[in-house]
């Protein structure tokens, strides 16, 4: 996937509107893709800088290129004009919240989505500790199978459907 995100950051290089870059999440961009939830790599994400989405399209050279064409600026504070009435009275309620109300109401969801996170990983976690015990369990039952002289038995009556009743 790299050397065609290299050419589309090439074709796209001062594009009005668009812009295509990447960023070193194990170097100086770590606290970027901190920010913006980076989980693994390559993460591709789109929009507004203050609130990146992320991309679920193709990742050869072509899926990417025909999404970047379609990019354009979004309605946003900076950019009114892009907002229909609507989204323009969104942007006005929350423009009325002080900088401490904003800050609240960011820690809120910021604290959110970690208890999310958390809960996550807490029941993942409980996922594979069960997954690993069942693994256990089976591995343990097949020996004890195995053991038990089931092959013999099994050979048998092989023996005996293949028509010879004697040993």
């Amino acid at each position: 996937m790299k050397p065609d995100w290299d050419k589309l950051m090439t074709e796209f290089d001062g594009h009005k509107s668009t812009v295509i870059a990447d960023v070193d999440c194990t170097a100086e961009g770590k606290p970027l893709c901190d920010k913006e939830g980076v989980k693994g790599f390559p993460t591709i994400k789109h929009g507004d800088v203050a609130a990146l989405e992320d991309y679920k399209g193709g990742r050869d050279y072509d899926a990417m290129k025909k999404f970047a064409e379609t990019l354009k600026p979004m309605c946003s504070p900076s950019n009114l004009d892009l907002c229909d009435d609507e989204q323009k009275k969104e942007i006005e309620v929350v423009n009325a919240f002080t900088d401490a109300e904003l800050d609240a109401k960011i820690a809120e969801a910021d604290a959110k989505a970690a208890a999310a996170e958390k809960t996550f990983e807490t029941e993942l976690q409980k996922l594979q500790d069960n997954y690993k015990q069942l693994q256990e369990d089976k591995e343990t039952a097949l020996a004890e199978v195995k053991a038990s002289g089931v092959g013999m038995i099994r050979a048998v009556r092989a023996t005996r459907t293949a028509g010879h009743s004697e040993l």
